[in-house]
């Protein structure tokens, strides 16, 4: 056994010890020998299996190449072929203290993206700088995006110390320069070691040409690096990613599934459901193939029934109601950066994802834009090119649930999705109050104090032969939304569905009597904030609900999204949809007369399975 292994192993180089793995990723520009300082590592720390580096130095002399530690964990035979690392390689490596996943970057800009995605659960980081090159654009580039990350813990490497002679001013200017430019962005780096990945030079301790250097080797770094708090003792934070529903054999079980990002949870415990407020409490842990346990926790995927039965889809946050709630929120203050090759616009639809949950999105205020390569700063672009960094409002069609970075930073992670590529991605700072804040709370408080029926929706459901649904016609006055309202009413009714269209004078000269009277403008979102209330009480009951609007806009509808689930609304539009900015679920010509638009709302519902095409 190599002798370094063996001293590591047996705990003589560091008594304290810890059980918990650390993630490190190593980062910097491309060529600058992050792969090579890792193989080196691995190699002289004897973490290799048996006989690798043999194999991939015969591998070398059988191909007249010359060896190099990169290849020790450049897997990808294009990376060889091309001397660059694409993907982010991952290695398992252990000392006396800890075990270690290092991620290796790629430092290629075109490969960014890579970088970032390996990066983004490492708890430390060590970024490369070239001796004979330099700081590089990348190299500022990376280190803005690991202080992004929440990455904390960076220490820098100043690589190929033997190119240049071991001259020390060298390696001293380059510490002087790249530490200004981390705290110009808040970074306080932990420590700069001059190393020599080829030769060796403070990877280990025992292997040190320069005699004015008495600090610490890399692997010294690695052990001083301090564990994050585990994430089990974090606030509960768990994504729904889905609900799944037995039949057979009598089994009538909803199961609750995800991974949990932080925290515990235990047979017993209360839980809320963010954002829409739901709560119920857990009534057993489940799993699959295996003995169910009392309880779960991170970062461990989980699977819990409720004492009972509320309606909760994917994406929804599970929260315990005895600890610190997210924040929710349709507008959100985010840094983000953008990494597709078009630039990102206002007025653009995006999808923005965060855990489970997927909605679309809208440039909204950029409020900077910097240059992370040399952190210039621009206040007043209206688009945020390739590579650039701002510092923007994000506008979100429906509220999501989320922590700041500052709080939770696994909770504030986000991507952006355009035309099915991942183009750019950041962390939540903060919410912005919207229009909706006042919406929400009402809806939240309602369904925390909500009073459960004693018959499960699904059960209403499988009575009714239907999913119980709100459907919205809108359209310019005289359009023919009411017509078809009723044909559609008549049609479903001769089917056998449980069925009514709620015409807007029902509910103006009724629950809202007593500001009908009052000028239309002061309040319109309240007229239709109590419809849908008055909607959601009749969804419940497992009916089909048919209302009619005209010319319903964004923030109309954003306000029935957040009354009722978007899950449960069907959005009809009659006539012209010039300058709409609204999206609907079906378009209806009035030339097609009310009878056959009926028929066609009808096949739509059966498609998506709100009803059955037959008995």
């Amino acid at each position: 056994m190599n002798k370094n292994l063996d001293r590591i192993n047996t705990g003589t180089r560091e008594p304290d010890t810890d059980n918990r793995t650390m993630s490190l990723v190593f980062a910097g520009h491309v060529d600058h020998g992050k792969s090579t300082i890792v193989g080196r590592l691995l190699a002289d720390t004897g973490s290799l299996p048996e006989g690798k580096l043999e194999q991939v130095k015969r591998n070398c002399e059988l191909n007249s190449r010359p060896f190099e530690y990169a290849f020790l964990i450049d897997a990808l035979k294009d990376e060889q072929s091309q001397g660059i690392t694409i993907d982010s390689a991952r290695v398992f490596f252990r000392t006396g203290k800890r075990h270690y996943i290092i991620i290796d970057a790629p430092g290629h800009i075109e490969f960014l993206k890579n970088m970032i995605t390996g990066a983004a659960r490492a708890e430390a980081a060590l970024l490369v700088i070239d001796a004979e090159e330099g700081v590089r654009e990348n190299s500022r580039r990376h280190g803005y995006m690991l202080s992004m990350l929440g990455i904390r813990q960076i220490a820098v490497l100043v690589n190929k110390m033997d190119l240049v002679d071991y001259k020390e001013d060298v390696y001293r200017n380059i510490v002087s320069e790249y530490t200004r430019f981390l705290n110009e962005i808040g970074v306080e780096p932990r420590c700069f070691v001059p190393v020599s990945g080829m030769n060796g030079d403070n990877v280990t301790p025992e292997i040190n040409a320069m005699s004015w250097y008495s600090g610490k080797s890399v692997l010294d770094v690695l052990d001083d690096f301090r564990s994050e708090p585990d994430t089990a003792e974090r606030p509960f934070r768990m994504p729904v990613q889905d609900v799944y529903k037995f039949t057979r054999f009598g089994d009538s079980r909803r199961i609750v599934a995800g991974t949990i990002e932080s925290g515990s949870i235990s047979v017993g415990d209360e839980v809320i459901f963010y954002p829409s407020g739901k709560k119920s409490r857990i009534k057993t842990m489940e799993a699959f193939n295996a003995e169910p346990g009392t309880s779960a926790a991170a970062p461990y995927p989980a699977s819990f029934t409720l004492e009972e039965q509320i309606y909760i889809t994917r994406g929804q946050v599970a929260v315990k109601s005895i600890e610190p709630a997210p924040r929710v929120s349709t507008n959100v203050r985010v840094s983000l950066f953008w990494l597709g090759r078009k630039p990102m616009i206002k007025k653009k639809e995006y999808i923005f994802k965060i855990g489970t949950v997927k909605v679309p999105a809208r440039l909204g205020n950029i409020e900077r834009i910097i240059d992370a390569s040399d952190l210039e700063v621009d206040e007043v672009s209206d688009r945020i090119e390739r590579h650039d960094v701002a510092e923007c409002v994000l506008e979100l069609s429906r509220a999501i649930a989320f922590d700041p970075a500052d709080e939770h930073p696994l909770t504030s992670r986000f991507v952006i999705v355009d035309d099915y590529e991942i183009t750019g991605g950041g962390i939540i700072r903060e919410d912005v109050n919207d229009s909706l804040s006042d919406v929400r709370e009402r809806v939240f408080l309602r369904n925390y104090r909500w009073e459960k029926s004693g018959i499960p929706n699904g059960r209403r459901a499988e009575r009714y032969n239907q999913r119980a649904t709100l459907i919205v016609i809108t359209g310019k006055k005289d359009a023919g939304k009411k017509p078809l309202a009723r044909a559609l009413e008549r049609l479903l009714f001769d089917d056998g569905r449980f069925v009514y269209f709620l015409g807007i004078g029902n509910v103006l000269y009724g629950v809202d009597s007593d500001i009908r009277d009052s000028k239309a403008e002061d309040h319109a979102g309240e007229h239709i904030r109590r419809m849908a209330e008055v909607a959601n009480i009749m969804l419940e009951a497992g009916m089909i609900l048919i209302v009619t609007a005209i010319d319903l806009g964004l923030h109309d509808l954003n306000i029935i999204r957040t009354v009722i689930s978007p899950d449960h609304i069907e959005t009809v539009l009659v006539g012209d949809d010039t300058g709409r900015n609204i999206s609907y679920d079906i378009y209806i010509d009035p030339s097609e007369g009310p009878e056959q638009g009926a028929a066609r709302v009808r096949e739509s519902l059966q498609e998506k399975g709100i009803i059955f095409r037959a008995w």
